[in-house]
């Protein structure tokens, strides 16, 4: 694994219940500003290995990036439950629920 794949899991892993961060806000924290794709990548190979809640992890523009319908609604429920409020499109307002570390 390489050292970057490391701190994205390690960054994902660490955002509370409630909040999110942006794909691109990982990849700048993990060391690769314009890593954002790659951050997809280890989420979409890695999430059930290491556990990772990657409905905490939405798009630069405050959305629920998931285009299939089943995706979208598991995301929009786990981040409902954890009482992220989500607009009718799948936006969350980023000044009220992104973490930043």
């Amino acid at each position: 694994m390489t050292p970057f794949t490391e701190k994205v899991i390690d960054i994902i892993q660490g955002i509370p219940k409630g909040r999110v961060m942006t794909y691109g806000q990982v990849a700048r924290l993990a060391g690769s500003p314009r890593a954002a794709r790659q951050v997809v990548r280890v989420l979409h190979s890695m999430s059930r290995k290491y556990n990772l809640p990657w409905h905490r992890v939405i798009n630069a523009k405050g959305q629920i990036a998931m285009k299939d319908d089943a995706s979208f609604n598991e995301q929009k429920m786990n981040l409902e439950i954890e009482g992220v409020d989500i607009g009718a499109y799948g936006e969350i307002d980023l000044i009220k629920y992104q973490w930043k570390e």
